[in-house]
């Protein structure tokens, strides 16, 4: 992450921000907790351009997710790798993932 570090929430501190965040989940997986959410649209080019368009804001903030693009919908999974679990900065990243999103 350009610019500071991060830290690994305690998992009471994720579960209060998860409440805060609509859509996501917060799913276990290997290597630690994270944040799930899969958007919807009416076909693959909508959802190719949107896929992209998280790329570009991970990208500036050098914290990237991982993107899975299907037709008709895309499933964006935010964690911090280093960390093994969430960080302030999967949560910024996600909200700002769900502001891209356009039904």
């Amino acid at each position: 992450m350009r610019g500071g570090t991060m830290e690994k929430l305690a998992e009471g501190v994720v579960e209060e921000k998860a409440r805060q965040l609509a859509g996501w989940d917060v799913t276990l997986a290997e290597g630690g907790n994270r944040l799930v959410r899969v958007f919807t649209f009416g076909d693959f080019v909508s959802a190719l351009a949107f896929s992209v368009k998280v790329g570009m804001i991970a990208e500036k903030a050098d914290h990237h997710p991982a993107v899975l693009v299907e037709w008709g919908k895309v499933t964006v999974t935010w964690w911090s790798h280093s960390l093994g679990g969430l960080s302030e900065k999967d949560f910024e990243m996600a909200g700002r993932t769900s502001g891209l999103y356009e039904v």
